[in-house]
C-alpha cells in the first residue's frame, strides 16, 4: 500500500508543497491534523469524554489514551473531510454539520526522531450512544474509554492518582486511569478539554482550545 500524502506548510502555515507522511515528519514540517472530542451528558447530569485506546501496532505512544478520533488530512482534503475520522474510528454516523468548532491548536514535539509540527482543527461531537456500542475500528483503535469529567478533573490537577473508568475492549469493563496513561502534551490540552467539554455540554459555543 502507498505511502499517505501530506500537504505541508511553512512556519506562516503558507502551503509549501506535498510529501510522504514519514518525510514530513522526519523533516519537521508543519502540516494540519484534525481532532474530535466526543462527549456526553448522561440521564443524572454527569458529564463524559470519551477517549481511545491507541492500537498496540501504534509507531507512537501504543496503547496510551488519546483524542476519541484524529488524523491527518491527506493531501488536497479541507478541514470537512476531517469528519472521516470520526465514522472510521469509532463508527458514528457524523455529518460536518454535526460537530461543534473549538478553534485551531498549534504543537510541536519531537518523538524519537520524529519531528511532530501540526496544527490541529479540534471539535466536538455531542453523542448519546452508549460505550458499549460503538463499532471502533479495531485496526486503529485498542479500545474506549469513558472519563467522568469532574473526576478527571481532578486526576489533571493531581488531586488525585488514578480514577476508575467504564471501558470496552480492554481486559476489563472497568479499568484505573493514571495521567501517565495519556499521550503526553506540553500544554495541558486534556485538562484544556474536560473543562470546554463542560461548557460545550452546558450550551455555550464559541469555544477556542
Amino acid at each position: 500500500m502507498s505511502e499517505e500524502l501530506l500537504d505541508y506548510y511553512d512556519a506562516n502555515m503558507t502551503h509549501l508543497g506535498i510529501k510522504a507522511r514519514s518525510a514530513v515528519h522526519q523533516a519537521g514540517d508543519w502540516h494540519r491534523v484534525f481532532n474530535c472530542h466526543v462527549i456526553q451528558r448522561d440521564a443524572a447530569g454527569q458529564d463524559w469524554l470519551i477517549v481511545q485506546q491507541r492500537s498496540a501496532a501504534k509507531a507512537t505512544f501504543p496503547l496510551f489514551l488519546d483524542v476519541s478520533a484524529a488524523g491527518h488530512y491527506t493531501a488536497g482534503e479541507t478541514i470537512r473531510d476531517g469528519v472521516r475520522e470520526v465514522r472510521e474510528e469509532l463508527g458514528l454516523p457524523v455529518d460536518f454539520a454535526d460537530l461543534i468548532p473549538a478553534g485551531r491548536r498549534v504543537s510541536a514535539a519531537q518523538y524519537a526522531g520524529l519531528l511532530d509540527y501540526e496544527v490541529a482543527d479540534v471539535f466536538f461531537y455531542v453523542c448519546q450512544q452508549p460505550l458499549s456500542t460503538f463499532t471502533y475500528q479495531q485496526e486503529e483503535v485498542a479500545g474506549l474509554v469513558a472519563l467522568p469529567v469532574e473526576p478527571a478533573l481532578r486526576l489533571f490537577t493531581g488531586a488525585v492518582e488514578h480514577i476508575p473508568c467504564p471501558a470496552v475492549g480492554l481486559a476489563t469493563a472497568t479499568i484505573n486511569v493514571r495521567q501517565a496513561d495519556f499521550t503526553p502534551h506540553q500544554d495541558h490540552y486534556f485538562l484544556k478539554v474536560l473543562l470546554l467539554a463542560q461548557r460545550c455540554l452546558a450550551g455555550e459555543r464559541g469555544l477556542w482550545v
